[in-house]
């Protein structure tokens, strides 16, 4: 989601810092985004180089008019991302986070600009998908939820804005369907392929839900889960154990090479 963040920025002409904290992080997100950029420049799109040009590794965080923040799927992890942001980055810079669930309440709370913190939840993969769901949380300022806006749109995004709520929009009703997808296949129903071909052909759908776990992550998916679970309340929203069983079995999806499928 990084590099798929960086490249779209990138592409439109803004100079981007790339800071990972895992070691070798950095150097695959470029990888990435070299193979995505050589895919689009055979269908007309910008010399690979050119874009590459705008990008610049960083050993830190370093200052910026914006920070995207794509880390993991963890709360604390996240904030203390957040703490030291707010620390270096200048007054008027705005924090924006990428997370597809973690109220930006929350991030807010752990700096002192509150009113400049935003939620800019992309979708994978991140230069094909138009979707950018906004978060506004209560604190945020008018002036920062309309330069988000505009920038998604100047990054060639359709922005749609979304409430404060634990997994906003697009999780709170992606989560379920993934969930009842998996629920179908633990209590057998039918096999993952045919679960998938139905979603796909009668609903229409790109991807089925259980391929389409294993390209989130499963454990990113039960991380979502969790936080819906905890901040809505409603048992609706637990994860099926199938999903736990696979997590634990180091079946991650395709970061790892096997989850519903193998890859």
């Amino acid at each position: 989601m990084g590099a798929g963040i960086a490249q779209v920025v990138a592409a439109s002409g803004r100079r981007v810092s790339l800071h990972d904290s895992e070691a070798g992080a950095v150097e695959r997100a470029l990888e990435a985004m070299s193979r995505s950029l050589a895919k689009l420049a055979e269908k007309g799109g910008a010399d690979p180089e050119d874009v590459l040009a705008y990008v610049t590794p960083a050993d830190e965080v370093v200052p910026a008019d914006l920070m995207i923040e794509a880390v993991v799927e963890d709360l604390a992890v996240k904030q203390e991302l957040f703490r030291r942001a707010d620390r270096v980055f200048p007054p008027e810079a705005v924090l924006a986070s990428n997370t597809s669930s973690i109220p930006i309440a929350s991030l807010a709370a752990v700096t002192d600009r509150a009113d400049r913190v935003i939620g800019m939840h992309f979708f994978n993969p991140v230069p094909v998908l138009r979707l950018v769901e906004v978060i506004r949380a209560e604190q945020t300022s008018d002036d920062t939820t309309s330069a988000i806006l505009e920038l998604a749109r100047a990054l060639g995004k359709t922005p749609a804005e979304a409430r404060d709520f634990p997994g906003f929009v697009s999780n709170r009703i992606l989560m379920p369907f993934i969930n009842e997808a998996v629920y179908a296949l633990q209590d057998g129903i039918a096999e993952a392929e045919a679960i998938d071909t139905i979603a796909k052909l009668g609903f229409a759908h790109p991807i089925g839900p259980l391929a389409l776990a294993d390209l989130i992550g499963l454990d990113t998916c039960i991380a979502i889960m969790d936080v819906l679970h905890e901040g809505l309340d409603d048992p609706k929203y637990a994860p099926c154990p199938l999903l736990r069983e696979h997590v634990a079995a180091g079946r991650m999806g395709r970061k790892s090479g096997r989850g519903f499928y193998e890859y």
